[in-house]
């Protein structure tokens, strides 16, 4: 089942909000998170015209929930092309849930360097989930806590319920 929402529309919302929020006087780098968080960066990195090359995180090695969801990663390396001491950061990903996926993201990230900032992006958000304190700054919908989704892109890039609990995003 597709949801009622324009992709396109979320992406260039987010990237308004970005362009007046005030790190983009600082040069800020982006970093999107693998698979989703990662074609959502590219097409923010490119809306918002930034001038450092996008950096994507394969968080795998790094996710606390291995054995609790059973995962068989095909990890790759991420890629940071710059240096993240005391950068200023757009961390992006695609659905912001319990939390734990950004808790790895930044674990990681900070492996790298310590930045000077890290603001969070999300297309989606599912309020009401969340084991870990974490908050995104800029969310493009929010939907049901209950409503289980699954991005597949990049092109085209497509959002659906999944009603199989297998499938989780």
């Amino acid at each position: 089942m597709n949801l009622d929402l324009n992709l396109d529309q979320l992406i260039q919302q987010l990237a308004q909000q970005l362009k007046d929020d005030p790190i983009m006087t600082h040069a800020p780098k982006m970093v999107g998170i693998r698979t989703g968080g990662e074609w959502i960066a590219q097409r923010l990195h490119s809306a918002l015209n930034l001038s450092e090359p996008l950096g994507v995180l394969d968080i795998s090695f790094y996710r606390d929930d291995f054995s609790r969801i059973g995962l068989h990663p095909t990890v790759r390396p991420s890629h940071i092309p710059w240096t993240v001491e005391n950068a200023h950061i757009i961390l992006v990903d695609d659905v912001l849930y319990t939390g734990r996926t950004i808790r790895a993201a930044l674990n990681e990230l900070f492996d790298f360097g310590r930045p000077q900032q890290v603001l969070l992006t999300t297309l989606l958000e599912r309020p009401g989930c969340r084991e870990l304190p974490i908050c995104a700054h800029y969310v493009g919908a929010r939907l049901e806590c209950h409503q289980k989704i699954k991005l597949s892109g990049p092109d085209p890039l497509q959002l659906n319920i999944i009603e199989d609990n297998r499938e989780i995003a």
